[in-house]
């Protein structure tokens, strides 16, 4: 089970050292974690993924040459074409969908062939970092095989909740856990000691399977 922490923006260089498999930089001027200068050098270990909302491809490649990452997010309405014209140039693309009480899985049909992954998220009033929960049972008419983050309030108080998931059949496909604002002590600075007990209770589950 791989760990994302999302909205980087005060402390990167500290929450790479404690080794997560990815890390969200948010590109959206309307979000208070939105990432103004140059991302700081960091291990290459961690894998640095570039979230969009509604961005136009010249915008996603210039961040992408400039930022150096390795994935790019696609949070908003962008059509099948744009995720097919980026995953093109040889980078991953994640699809970002929102779920509220239900969800019509027949929306993910058209990006079945034109991304790496899907992240299914709390759908609110923000695209992302709403801080709640979606309902994971949700997930128990997952259509597909494709490999998705699960996102959407998590945090360290739910971790219960999150490993009793993992052990479900809807679970099959969870490639990873997306974590974001219950880890802040103010949007886009990460709270360390949260993030580091959260992924040793992960690491700790996954080594015993």
């Amino acid at each position: 089970m791989r760990l994302k922490v999302c909205g980087m923006k005060y402390n990167p260089k500290e929450v790479a050292a404690i080794a997560p498999d990815y890390m969200g930089f948010i590109f959206y001027d309307k979000s208070p974690r939105n990432l103004v200068g140059v991302i700081p050098t960091i291990t290459r270990k961690v894998s640095k993924v570039g979230v969009f909302v509604n961005a136009s491809i010249e915008e996603i490649l210039k961040k992408v040459s400039l930022h150096g990452l390795q994935m790019v997010q696609l949070h908003g309405q962008e059509p099948p074409e744009l995720c097919e014209r980026i995953r093109n140039l040889n980078i991953k693309v994640i699809k970002v969908f929102g779920i509220a009480d239900s969800f019509d899985f027949s929306v993910l049909k058209p990006y079945e062939d034109v991304c790496d992954y899907y992240l299914f998220d709390t759908k609110g009033k923000n695209p992302g970092g709403n801080g709640y929960t979606f309902d994971w049972e949700v997930l128990e008419n997952y259509p597909s095989t494709k490999p998705y983050f699960l996102s959407g309030g998590i945090g360290l108080e739910n971790i219960d909740e999150v490993l009793t998931f993992l052990y479900r059949p809807e679970a099959k496909y969870c490639y990873a856990i997306d974590v974001n604002s219950r880890f802040e002590t103010k949007p886009g600075k990460k709270d360390i000691e949260k993030l580091i007990a959260f992924k040793k209770r992960i690491d700790d589950e996954v080594s015993r399977r």
